[in-house]
């Protein structure tokens, strides 16, 4: 009678340290995938020429318009609400113009869409050799702040910044191509 009984309370041992482990296991895999917050990605896509003009002579300069789809990507397990950020677009280290991103939310595990007017002009003298070249190089940069909120309990600060060089076809008035880190 002795023996089953151990035997019996042996099996129940084993059932709750069995438990006990799988519920650790549970935790850590929640803990280490769900609840680990990545940083989220901001890029600008590729884009259509609406407008392009420039000149060598008598004042070199450019002029362009087009729509940039800038997208913000969450790959977390909760929505990542964002302040609003200017995204600032260069030729030659200097400022060509600039596009404001409203504050919004990217909901989780996906991709918010914004599409920008933006708006180019420059004046600068060092743009002759380029444009006679039939290429302009572009550089657009920002950095968005906000919060990753997870499991409505946990607010986590998160800020991502984008780098992205573009060269424009000036003949073809085209994106030629597009590089973001």
């Amino acid at each position: 009678m002795d023996y089953e009984k151990r035997q019996k309370r042996m099996k129940w041992a084993a059932y709750i340290t069995a438990f006990a482990i799988f519920q650790v296991i549970v935790i850590l895999v929640f803990a280490l995938v769900i609840m680990k917050v990545r940083t989220p990605k901001f890029r600008v896509s590729n884009f259509e020429i609406q407008n392009l003009s420039a000149n060598t002579s008598p004042a070199p300069s450019f002029n362009m318009t087009f729509v940039a789809p800038i997208r913000v990507k969450n790959a977390n397990f909760g929505p990542y609400k964002y302040d609003a950020t200017t995204v600032n677009f260069n030729y030659g280290g200097l400022s060509v113009g600039q596009v404001q991103v409203p504050k919004s939310k990217a909901n989780f595990r996906s991709t918010k869409k914004i599409n920008a007017l933006v708006n180019l002009s420059s004046s600068v003298s060092n743009v002759v050799p380029d444009i006679s070249s039939g290429t302009l190089t572009l550089s657009s940069s920002g950095t968005m702040t906000g919060k990753v909120e997870m499991m409505l309990i946990f607010k986590k600060k998160k800020s991502t910044s984008m780098n992205c060089t573009m060269v424009i076809n000036v003949l073809s008035k085209t994106l030629q191509s597009l590089n973001c880190e």
